[in-house]
């Protein structure tokens, strides 16, 4: 059993690595929101002339756009440590206070999906975001009493993908508050490139190009199918990533020329011809077409809301003209009419 662990151990590690290898490590090399980038390269600087930890951050947006990414470059800007957790592995108040316990002076804590922690849980949060400092109830019921430890001053980033369901109280003690946008063609295009000079197989600038505007506007999205179109050049030993192996390996991957993939396409098709395109509620669809409603959620509708394929109403999701148009199905389609 031991000899599986250290198996996994090791794959971890690698894994861990080769995301490293990739990841920016200074904001300069850091492409992409740009207000956000400056702004903090403001208040990294101010903290280090005042010789105090930075104030802590909350980093919220859709998934895929580098929270984790700019978690890590404060902390190496700052030239501190960084400690990682996620909201839904803490599961109870002492989870919390060991990881606390453990910070150095000046330390970064960084916790993903912090919107999934228990509320329990995050309050003990307050009191370690403002005063520095750790309550702790020890003893059992009706012989128990609550002690407080002081801790190093250290600085919290939370990221979310649904800042909207961040209680108040936590919300409220971020100094720095910062939402990802969407990237640009051109931006992903140029991150492609760098991870591209990275892993060692250069990719031409109209594949880029190409494979940027198929990337629903999202790094994690670009460097994903960077790797599965360098797969694919590989076999057919080319030297360089061209534009006609990108196309082909998008379209093998069925990432059509607005970044769609199945389970888009799957989504759109059953809000117009089974739904006559809405509204429905979210449930309704994700069963339809049998996925779970927080990948619907979180992963599906983002980019859809964002280009416009559906809005989202009181009553339901519905279909706009851009879904129908893209699908090529005419408007007028109604519930009674076949499929072809």
């Amino acid at each position: 059993m031991r000899e599986k662990d250290d198996i996994l151990d090791k794959n971890k590690t690698i894994q861990d690595e080769f995301e490293n290898n990739i990841r920016p490590s200074k904001l300069d090399d850091y492409v992409g929101q740009t207000d956000v980038k400056e702004n903090i390269r403001v208040f990294i600087e101010a903290a280090k002339m005042r010789n105090e930890s930075l104030d802590h951050v909350l980093l919220y947006g859709p998934p895929g756009l580098g929270k984790t990414t700019l978690a890590h470059i404060i902390a190496n800007e700052l030239g501190v440590n960084i400690k990682t957790a996620s909201g839904p592995s803490i599961e109870k108040s002492g989870d919390l206070a060991a990881i606390l316990s453990t910070l150095e002076p000046g330390d970064v804590l960084f916790i993903d999906e912090i919107h999934r922690m228990p509320r329990f849980v995050e309050e003990i949060l307050y009191p370690a975001m403002e005063d520095f400092q750790l309550d702790i109830i020890i003893g059992t019921e009706g012989n128990s009493k609550s002690i407080k430890i002081n801790l190093p001053p250290f600085t919290l980033v939370g990221a979310t993908t649904r800042s909207g369901d961040l209680s108040s109280p936590l919300r409220d003690r971020f100094g720095i508050i910062c939402k990802l946008n969407y990237y640009t063609d051109d931006e992903l295009a140029s991150i492609v490139k760098r991870t591209s000079k990275i892993m060692g197989v250069e990719i031409t600038s109209d594949a880029a190009a190409e494979l940027a505007k198929r990337s629903r506007k999202t790094p994690r999205i670009a460097n994903r199918l960077y790797k599965r179109v360098r797969d694919f050049a590989l076999v057919a030993n080319d030297e360089k990533i061209n534009l006609d192996t990108t196309k082909k390996a998008l379209d093998r991957l069925k990432v059509d020329n607005y970044g769609l993939d199945e389970i888009d396409i799957e989504y759109l098709r059953s809000l117009i011809k089974k739904f006559n395109g809405g509204p429905v509620g979210l449930e309704t669809i994700a069963t339809s077409i049998g996925e779970e409603v927080t990948t619907i959620e979180d992963v599906v509708e983002p980019f859809l809301l964002q280009e416009g394929f559906i809005k989202r109403t009181r009553s339901g999701r519905i279909a706009t003209e851009k879904s129908y148009a893209h699908l090529g199905i005419n408007h007028s389609y109604t519930l009674f009419d076949m499929e072809e």
